[in-house]
């Protein structure tokens, strides 16, 4: 796999080039912008890029502007972007858009070598990946507390996995389901929440996202090396967390 990245700390991108490089990807580019990663793709021909949401000039949201970049006129490259924060009305407008080859993780992921691999080829295969941070954040937002107190314990974490952008297989797995029990409980979570059924992965992640949607939490710092680092580091170095702790 071709992995390009963009995070304007140095030390962060070297440290994930070196992950990435152990897990047997090919690291084609580095950059410090968003613009100089956008601008080179022609060159890099990457299958996936990897980048920070928030870089220069302004430190906001200069990864979803790129990402929606590659989406027009890169559509085979597939996008992973990487924020500090748990930041849901980021991670709806990454998703919004439809498609699939999107994801949104906490920095703190990358320290897990199998997850990093997982959500990547997730992406490059085109599916979409949220990062369960979010996800939580969404599931706990008052505004779906009645509804989501129809659902079964089961139930609600089958919701969960489905939001993060898992097949039948992948919540199997995680659960210890049989594929037909997993089959039951989603159709009990989109029956009770009269939402319209889809057997495509991508559709119903979706169809999941636009149920959660609501007015979004504030931005808030999750727990981990990643999140300690920034925080002591300043709102302009988010990204200076090492992948290695």
């Amino acid at each position: 796999m071709r992995v390009a990245i963009a995070d304007d700390s140095a030390l962060f991108r070297e440290g994930l080039a070196m992950l990435l490089a152990s897990s047997g990807a090919e690291v084609v580019a580095q950059a410090a912008t968003a613009d100089e990663l956008v601008s080179g793709l022609d060159r890099s021909r990457p299958d996936a890029v990897i980048m920070d949401i928030r870089m220069p000039p302004t430190y906001t949201d200069e990864g979803l502007v790129a990402a929606e970049r590659i989406r027009a006129r890169h559509r085979g490259v597939a996008v992973l972007v990487l924020s500090t924060y748990a930041e849901t009305p980021y991670a709806l407008r990454l998703l919004g858009g439809g498609g699939g080859g999107l994801g949104y993780l906490l920095k703190d992921r990358v320290d897990d070598v199998a997850a990093l691999q997982d959500a990547l080829r997730r992406v490059v295969e085109g599916r979409l990946v949220l990062d369960e941070e979010i996800v939580a954040g969404l599931l706990a937002h008052r505004r779906h507390a009645d509804e989501l107190a129809r659902l079964t314990p089961r139930e609600r974490s089958v919701l969960g996995h489905m939001a993060e952008g898992r097949s039948n297989q992948g919540i199997g797995s995680r659960l210890h389901l049989a594929p037909k029990t997993v089959e039951n409980h989603i159709a009990g979570v989109f029956a009770k929440l009269g939402m319209p059924a889809s057997g495509d992965d991508n559709r119903r992640v979706l169809a999941v996202l636009a149920w959660l949607r609501a007015t979004p939490p504030e931005p808030r710092p999750v727990g981990g090396r990643g999140a300690a680092a920034a925080t002591a580091a300043g709102p302009d170095h988010r990204g200076d967390a090492s992948p290695f702790g």
